[in-house]
Order: C-alpha cells, then structure tokens, then sequence
C-alpha cells in the first residue's frame, strides 16, 4: 500500500540515510512514524531503516482509533492496520502515536546511549542538555506497552517537550517535518560526543581457534571487536556489564561466553550448549559460524557503546527480570525470525 507525496518521500530519503549510520541505527533497531490525516505511518517491527528506498517497510495504522484507546488508559490496545499486508506494526508504535508531532523518530543513538546506560545518568545528560532542549528522561521499561504508558504520563507533565530520553534505551525525537528532527538530532548527538577509546592492536592472537573434541571457531571480523578481549579493563565490562539494552539482550544473549584462558575453554565446552559468539581473555573473540547481519549490527554497537565509558564508571545493567520480559515476549521473538 504505497501514497506518494513529498513528506513521506522526505522520510523514506531521511530513513535510508539514518540506517546506514551506525552511531544512530543498528540493524532492525529503531524505528519512523509521520501523521497523515488519520493515518500513522510507523516502521514495520523488523524491517530495516536502511531499505527504506528499496522495500515497503511502512505499515498504515488507524490513529484516532489508538489515541481514543490510549486517552482511555488503554496502554494494551493493539494498533489497527489499514489494508492488507503481512507486516506488523513497530513494537513502539503507541509511543509514536502519543507524540503530538508529525514526524516522529526514535533511535538508539550511541553518543546518547553510552550516557543512558550509565547508573547516573540523568545528573550528567541534565548537566550537558538544560540549557539546549526541553526533554524528559524516562526510566527504562519493557518496550511496548509498559514504556508507552511510561512515555505517556512524562508528556502529560511535559506536553511541550520535543526530545524523550529513553533510560538503558535510546531516543524519541519529534518534529514539524523531517528537518526539524534532523537538526534537534545532530545537535544532540554532537552535544553528547564522547571520545571512545583507541587502541593500536585489533587483531586477535589466533586465527583460528581448534578445540581438542575438534570443533572450531574464527575470529569475529568486525573492526576494532577484538579489543574486547585483548584490553583486561573490557573484557571486565564484557563480563559484568553485557546486558545493557533491549536490542542487544534480544539479538546477543543475556550473558556473553566469557573464559580466561584457552584451558577454561577446554574444560567448561559443551557442544550441545556452545555458544555462536565466545571471548576469551587476551586471546580474541571467536564464532562458530558467520554471524548474521543482526547479531554484527548490536556487537558493533555495543562496543561503541563500551568504549566511551570513563574508567569506575557505573553502568546500569538490566536486571533479571527484564531480561525474562524480553526473552519470553513474542513480539521480540517474531523480530529475531524475521533477522533470520
């Protein structure tokens, strides 16, 4: 179900360029509404940003109806299609429906994010922002339904805000139109720049990494992911400080496979219950088989993520029940299908 017109020409240009950028969008992650009439346009849940120019990945919704269930307090309402097709409504598809403005995009912008994960975030991100935008900052909650109903009671204190930070999340940015939001993003990603780390050797010790029950693991070939293993203070923070954010935990695990030694390996290796993606201390980081698209876009972001952390800085993980919430949800599972 295609409308041609200039604003959602606009948004489909602004999407395809976003989902190439990997400091504000990582793979399926994120997600783009504009208001037309009684219509929200919102992402399908799963679809790329970046195929915006190629795929439909737009999915029609019927906004009065979602916002006289929302005015009623109903958070669990399930968002109307228009027409017929197979894709499903963004997972935040009420978040962008509570927003009063046209254009609405969220993300998970790192520069933002490396300070949302932080247990004190909200003093640092009030210290860098009060005096450039009118925003909120929400505590982290499930997605879907408990974070909209979140996002809802702040915009009842805060109706004039154009900025939503989402706590171990990422960002809600509205606008008139697409420029609009465009330049309040850049402008909060430019205020927020953090210096990552740098670190002169990326490779990792062994190429290839042979088990003695003969099953074999290869370097993950991502840029710079070694240094994961290969820098003793990240690989502290792989271990204690994994599960920072939903899209991560979905795609990545809850826990990473972490072992000190080859020897470690060697005696703790199950192969009914190995994992795709192992990290051993000084050595390197290691998969099985080649990772998906998915799993490559959330470990590159969680190392530009990681490598702006300031030394004895205190990182919010989220904690078991969350996890449980994110990994028993169908919603979450249908986007880790469709990443297949």
């Amino acid at each position: 179900m295609m409308v041609a017109n200039s604003l959602r020409e606009s948004v489909t240009t602004y999407c395809a360029k976003i989902g190439t950028d990997s400091m504000l969008v990582q793979g399926a992650g994120g997600n783009v509404s504009w208001k037309e009439s009684d219509t929200l346009w919102v992402k399908a849940s799963g679809t790329w940003l970046a195929d915006a120019e190629v795929k439909d990945i737009f999915v029609p919704v019927d906004l009065p109806e979602l916002q006289k269930e929302i005015k009623a307090g109903n958070f669990a309402v399930v968002p109307q299609v228009k027409g017929e097709t197979k894709l499903r409504p963004s997972i935040e598809t009420l978040v962008h429906a509570l927003m009063p403005h046209r254009v609405v995009v969220h993300v998970h912008a790192i520069e933002a994010l490396a300070y949302l994960v932080r247990e004190n975030a909200e003093s640092q991100i009030k210290e860098k922002l009060d005096s450039l935008f009118e925003y909120v900052m929400v505590d982290y909650q499930k997605p879907g339904e408990a974070l909209a109903q979140a996002v809802g009671q702040a915009l009842v204190k805060s109706p004039n805000v154009q900025v939503v930070l989402l706590k171990n999340h990422g960002v809600v940015i509205g606008g008139d139109d697409v420029a609009e939001v465009e330049a309040a993003l850049s402008l909060l990603s430019e205020t927020l720049s953090l210096q990552p780390l740098i670190f002169a050797n990326t490779q990792p010790v062994l190429e290839e990494l042979c088990l003695k029950n003969g099953v074999k693991y290869k370097p993950v070939e991502i840029e710079k992911i070694q240094n994961l293993v290969l820098d003793a203070a990240l690989f502290e923070q792989v271990k204690t400080a994994w599960a920072l954010y939903p899209d991560h935990v979905v795609f990545l695990g809850h826990q990473a496979d972490c072992y000190e030694s080859v020897e470690q390996l060697e005696n703790e290796f199950r192969i009914d219950s190995a994992c795709d993606l192992i990290f051993v201390k000084g050595l390197g980081v290691y998969t099985k088989a080649a990772l998906s698209a998915a799993k490559q876009a959330q470990l590159q972001c969680y190392y530009d993520v990681i490598v702006r952390q300031p030394k004895q800085v205190a990182l919010g993980s989220l904690n078991q029940q969350h996890i449980t919430h994110l990994l028993d949800w169908d919603a979450e599972r249908y986007r880790q299908q469709i990443a297949k």
